[in-house]
């Protein structure tokens, strides 16, 4: 349990990092002297980072003791994330690459390697903790980290999460078992399925590019459209976060239990809740009520997508996990993009028509999703 706890932590640092300049998009962009759109690239360069490179690396390192890979990840991610702040845009964007590397690969074999500490029966549960850290980096870390950059600086935010990752990996040093990664009932699917496996694939890529088109520029949303004043994005953020905790919990009870339902549902409220405020968002509490929802299900998808590829994934878990997170990630860096394009040309507001319509064709494409002949959901 206390090696799940470091995992965790783990993932906390990573999401929080990746996240961060979310919070933090006008500031990065006034200090380095570039456009909004073009600090949001600090968003979509790391997710496509993640996706080109997610499974070669994760091919390239597949015999390394799990407690030996994670230890030497982390390691990459704290001084990356340090040198990524000590000049300008540029070097921030180098360093943000070379993070997102070490990211690449752990989320790649950090599911299997917890899922591996526990019995089988509770996958699902177990991998909605390990995505819980994400979570709580909604919660804590990307809130309280852009409260922290709002008031010292945004390079001071980055090198406290830095020091967030430095505890994680002392404590994955220690705790973490020398495993080999073929050993174990997690090391390949319980349920073998490739057409289950490639539809839950590509309906992660499109609901997550739908999402991240309008999350990335989030913080213009809630000041230019729904006029909160700048100061209470980071409350705004922390309400979202806080949702999302009760949002992992309700995923990872269903996904051992019910996981289409647990899948299809929180795409489902996530294309209502972005129509509703690409149509309503000028309102205060619309947009708060929104804004809860939203964090509520997003968290829900990396958590009940992730325990069913380890289900059926048709080969290694490893290289299945793989490829889920690259093609996360292309969805992270495609919604970025998206959004970017859309910030420039017509506004903040169309990306958020865009990720509505993006996650209303990823619940079709997962409703193609075949039944067990068993009746299995």
């Amino acid at each position: 349990m206390v090696a799940l706890g470091a995992l965790m932590l783990a993932g906390f640092s990573f999401f929080t990092v990746e996240m961060l300049p979310v919070g933090l998009l006008s500031v990065i962009a006034g200090d380095v002297g570039v456009s909004e759109s073009a600090a949001g690239l600090l968003v979509s360069g790391y997710g496509l980072t993640v996706a080109i490179v997610s499974l070669p690396l994760t091919h390239l390192v597949r015999r390394i003791p799990r407690r030996h890979l994670i230890s030497g990840l982390l390691a990459v991610f704290v001084a990356a994330t340090c040198v990524s702040v000590t000049g300008g845009y540029r070097l921030l964007l180098t360093g943000r690459v070379v993070t997102a590397l070490a990211q690449a690969v752990f989320w790649a074999i950090a599911p299997p390697a917890a899922a591996a500490l526990f019995s089988p029966r509770v996958r699902g549960r177990v991998t909605a903790a390990l995505i819980g850290g994400g979570s709580l980096a909604s919660v804590l870390g990307v809130p309280g980290a852009t409260w922290l950059g709002q008031q010292a600086g945004w390079r001071v935010a980055f090198l406290a999460v830095a020091g967030l990752g430095l505890v994680a990996l002392a404590g994955v040093a220690i705790l973490l078992p020398t495993s080999a990664p073929d050993q174990g009932h997690a090391a390949t699917g319980s349920a073998p399925d490739a057409r289950r496996y490639w539809t839950i694939v590509a309906a992660t890529a499109v609901a997550i590019a739908g999402v991240f088109s309008a999350y990335t520029y989030i913080s213009p949303f809630l000041t230019e459209v729904s006029g909160f004043a700048a100061a209470t994005v980071s409350g705004l953020l922390l309400v979202y976060g806080l949702a999302g905790l009760g949002g992992v919990a309700t995923g990872g009870a269903l996904a051992d239990r019910v996981p289409r339902a647990a899948m299809l549902a929180p795409l489902l409220i996530l294309t209502v809740t972005l129509l509703t405020l690409y149509l309503f968002g000028t309102g205060h509490a619309v947009t708060v009520a929104c804004v809860a929802l939203w964090g509520f299900a997003m968290p829900q998808i990396p958590a009940t997508f992730q325990s069913r590829v380890l289900q059926v994934a048709p080969g290694s878990t490893d290289m299945a996990s793989a490829v889920f997170s690259a093609m996360f990630n292309v969805g992270i860096a495609a919604g970025a993009l998206i959004g970017s394009v859309l910030l420039a040309h017509s506004g903040v507001r169309s990306a958020f028509l865009a990720a509505a319509l993006l996650t209303a064709a990823a619940l079709v494409v997962l409703l193609t999703e075949p039944r067990r002949r068993t009746g299995r959901p």
